[in-house]
C-alpha cells in the first residue's frame, strides 16, 4: 500500500462514518422544523396517503431526534458502543420520518440515512469503549429528564387551564419556554393552580438545566485549561487509524517530524509537559505521559497504528517503550535508534523490527568519502544488524 493510499483509506474509514450520521442529525432538525414553520412539500411517494396531523407530528418528532441523534453521534466520536446502538437506532426513523414528511430536504435525509448503517456496521468494533458517566451527569440527566416529563404531563392534564394548549405538542413547548425561563408568552395559565404549577417548573427547570450546563461544561472549561498546559489529549485520538506513533522525543526526532509532516498523520507521546506545549503550538499532536507506560500509548491509538518509532537517544527508555507497545500491539512494526552499538541486538530482543544505529551508519558513511567513494543514496547502509 503507498503512502498516498493510506489517508485515503482512513478518509472513508472510520470518520466518514462519524461524519454522515452527523449530517443525517443536522439535515432531521432543518427538515423537522422547517415543516413545524413552513411546511413546503414536494409531493413524495407518501404525501398523498399521510394526513396533515400525521406528517406534522412527523415534523415535531423529526427534530426531536436529529438533535437526539447528534447527541448519539458525539458518543460515536468517543468510540461508546452505547453511541454506535443508538446511532444504529435513530437512523431508520429518521428514514421514516423522511419519507412521512414529503418536503424539500427529507429526499437527502432519507438517502444520507440509508447510506450511514452500512458503514457503521462495517466498523462496528471501533466502537467498543463503555460510556463513563459521572454520577454528577447521571443525576443532571435524571433531574433534567424528570423535569421535562412532570412538565409535560402536568400542562397537559391542565390545558384547559391554559390559553392554547391542546395537545402533548403544546404542552412539551410550555414546559421548554418556562423551565428555561424565555416565556415568550403565547401560552399563559389562567386559574391560580394552573401558575403555581408553573411556579414549580420555573423552578425545577432552573434548577435541572443549571446543574446539566455545569456538569457539561464545567469539564469542557477544565479541559481547555488542561490542554493550554499540555496535559491532555484530544478525542481526535479516538478515530486516528495507520498513522504514526512516535515514542519519546530526542535529536532524531526532529528531523522525523519535518520528514513526516507532509505525508503521513501522527501522534508523539512525550513526558515533558513544556515539550507538549511547544509541539501543539505547532499543531502537532501531542499526547503526554509515559512512553512505557499503557495508557498514554493505548490513548494514542498504538493498537491502529501503521507504525511506531523509538528515538529518545536514551536505549533503556527505549527497550521499554517498546516492551509496552509490543505488548498491546503484537503485530505493529517497530523501529527504534540505538545510541550505543552494543544495544542494537537488545532492542531487537526487546520487540523492535528494525533497529538503526546513527553512530555506525555516519561511520560508515564517513568512511566511504574518505576511500573516495560517492554515495548517491544512503537506502542501502541505514539498518545495522540486519536481520
Amino acid at each position: 500500500m503507498t503512502t498516498e493510499e493510506r489517508p485515503r483509506i482512513q478518509l472513508f474509514g472510520a470518520r466518514l462514518t462519524v461524519l454522515l450520521p452527523s449530517l443525517v442529525a443536522v439535515l432531521s432538525l432543518v427538515t423537522g422544523i422547517t415543516n413545524m414553520t413552513v411546511g413546503v412539500t414536494i409531493g413524495g411517494p407518501l404525501a398523498d396517503i399521510i394526513p396533515d396531523v400525521v406528517r406534522e407530528a412527523a415534523g415535531f418528532t423529526g427534530a426531536l431526534t436529529g438533535f437526539v441523534l447528534l447527541l448519539s453521534t458525539w458518543s460515536l466520536r468517543h468510540r461508546h458502543r452505547f453511541g454506535l446502538y443508538a446511532t444504529l437506532t435513530l437512523l431508520p426513523i429518521t428514514a421514516l420520518q423522511g419519507l412521512i414528511q414529503a418536503s424539500a430536504y427529507s429526499l437527502p435525509l432519507v438517502v444520507l440515512s440509508l447510506l450511514s448503517m452500512p458503514g457503521l456496521v462495517y466498523h462496528r468494533n471501533r466502537f467498543d469503549r463503555p460510556v463513563s458517566l459521572s454520577t454528577t451527569q447521571i443525576s443532571a440527566l435524571v433531574a433534567l429528564s424528570g423535569t421535562m416529563a412532570y412538565g409535560t404531563v402536568g400542562t397537559y392534564a391542565l390545558r384547559e387551564e391554559f390559553t392554547e394548549v391542546n395537545t402533548v405538542a403544546d404542552a412539551f413547548y410550555y414546559t421548554i419556554v418556562t423551565a428555561s425561563t424565555v416565556g415568550y408568552g403565547d401560552l399563559t395559565p389562567l386559574s391560580q393552580q394552573a401558575r403555581v404549577f408553573s411556579i414549580t417548573v420555573v423552578v425545577l427547570g432552573t434548577a435541572s438545566f443549571a446543574v446539566a450546563l455545569g456538569s457539561v461544561l464545567g469539564p469542557a472549561i477544565e479541559a481547555r485549561f488542561a490542554r493550554a498546559l499540555g496535559t491532555m489529549t484530544d478525542t481526535d485520538y479516538d478515530l486516528l487509524e495507520d498513522h504514526i506513533v512516535i515514542l519519546g522525543y530526542g535529536d532524531l526526532t526532529e528531523p522525523l517530524l519535518e520528514e513526516l509532516a507532509d505525508e503521513r498523520e501522527f501522534v508523539i507521546v512525550t513526558p515533558n509537559n513544556e515539550l507538549a506545549v511547544r509541539l501543539r503550538n505547532r499543531e502537532y499532536k501531542v499526547i503526554v505521559g509515559d512512553p512505557s507506560d499503557d495508557e498514554p500509548l493505548q490513548q494514542a491509538g498504538v493498537e491502529r497504528a501503521s507504525a511506531i518509532v523509538c528515538a529518545t537517544e536514551n536505549d533503556a527508555e527505549d527497550a521499554f517503550a517498546i516492551l509496552t507497545a509490543r505488548e498491546l500491539s503484537p503485530d505493529a512494526r517497530i523501529i527504534a535508534a540505538a545510541t550505543a552499538r552494543g544495544n542494537v541486538q537488545k532492542l531487537r530482543r526487546a520487540g523492535a523490527n528494525t533497529v538503526f544505529s546513527p553512530a555506525v551508519i555516519g561511520g560508515q558513511l564517513l568512511g566511504r568519502s574518505a576511500r573516495g567513494e560517492r554515495i548517491d543514496t544512503i537506502s542501502d547502509h541505514l539498518e545495522t544488524d540486519p536481520e
